[in-house]
C-alpha cells in the first residue's frame, strides 16, 4: 500500500529530474563549448607570445655576438717612438758613408678594413743623415763629417695580418726636410738650400701588437728621390736609407 502511494511521487520526481537534466544540457552546453573555445584561443595566443619572446632574445644574443666579434675592427689612434739607423746611397765613388744614429717619434692612425687587411697612416719626426771620415770624402781636411738630415715623414703602410697580432706592412712615404746641417771638425754648415724640401721613399716591415694596445715595429725605408737639389747635385744622386725600431701604443 505504501509503495502504491509513493509511486506517483517517484514518477513525478523522475520526470522533474529528467526535465531538469535536458534543460541544463540545452542551456549550458553552448556556454561550456564557448568557454572551451576561449580557452583554446588563450592557449594559442600564449604559445605565440612565448615563441616571440624567445625569438627576440635569440636575436639580441646574435647582435651582441656580432658586436663583440667586430669590436677590434675600426679606427685606432696611437703614438710611437724609437731608434733610427740612417745612411745614404750615392753614385759618388769617393764617398764612403757610415750610419748616423737618431730618433723617431710621431703619431699613428690605423684603420682596419677587415680582420686581415688594414691601412696605417703616420706622421713622424725622423732624424736621418750619415757620418763619414773626411779623408774618404775626397777632402783635404782631416776629421769626421756628420750630416744631419731631419724630416717630417708621412708613411702610408698597407698591412696584412699573418697571425693574430703580427702584421706585414708595406707602402709609400712622403717626407719634408726640416733641417740640413753638416758638421766638419766641430764647425757647422747649414746646407738646407742645397737639399730638396720634399722626398719620396718606399718602406716595408713588421709590426706586432699585444692585446692591450702596445706594439713593436721594425721597418726599412728606401729613398727614391734625390736628397740634393738639382742645382747642387752636379750629376751625383744621394738617396736616404733608414732602418728603424720603434715601440708604440694604441689608445683604443
Amino acid at each position: 500500500m505504501v509503495l502504491l502511494k509513493l509511486l506517483p511521487f517517484l514518477l513525478n520526481f523522475y520526470l522533474i529530474v529528467n526535465k531538469t537534466y535536458f534543460t541544463i544540457k540545452i542551456l549550458y552546453l553552448p556556454i561550456i563549448n564557448y568557454k572551451f573555445k576561449i580557452m583554446k584561443k588563450l592557449l594559442f595566443l600564449a604559445a605565440i607570445a612565448v615563441l616571440t619572446f624567445n625569438t627576440s632574445i635569440a636575436q639580441e644574443v646574435v647582435v651582441v655576438e656580432v658586436v663583440e666579434t667586430s669590436s677590434d675592427v675600426g679606427i685606432h689612434f696611437g703614438l710611437k717612438g724609437g731608434l733610427n739607423m740612417a745612411n745614404i746611397s750615392t753614385t759618388d765613388d769617393l764617398t764612403n758613408p757610415n750610419t748616423r744614429t737618431g730618433l723617431n717619434i710621431g703619431a699613428v692612425v690605423a684603420y682596419d678594413v677587415t680582420e686581415k687587411f688594414g691601412v696605417q697612416l703616420e706622421v713622424v719626426y725622423s732624424q736621418q743623415g750619415f757620418t763619414e771620415e773626411a779623408s774618404h770624402a775626397g777632402l783635404r781636411a782631416h776629421g769626421n763629417i756628420t750630416a744631419e738630415l731631419d724630416y717630417i715623414n708621412i708613411p702610408v703602410m698597407f698591412g696584412f695580418t699573418v697571425v693574430e697580432g703580427l702584421t706585414l706592412q708595406a707602402g709609400p712615404e712622403l717626407g719634408f726636410n726640416t733641417r740640413a746641417k753638416v758638421t766638419l771638425d766641430g764647425d757647422d754648415f747649414t746646407v738646407i738650400e742645397d737639399t730638396n724640401t720634399v722626398s719620396f721613399g718606399a718602406g716595408a716591415g713588421l709590426q706586432y701588437e699585444l692585446d692591450f694596445g702596445l706594439f713593436f715595429q721594425a721597418r726599412y725605408i728606401w729613398g727614391i728621390s734625390n736628397v740634393l737639389d738639382e742645382n747642387t747635385s752636379t750629376g751625383v744622386t744621394v738617396r736616404n736609407k733608414v732602418a728603424s725600431l720603434s715601440v708604440g701604443y694604441f689608445f683604443n
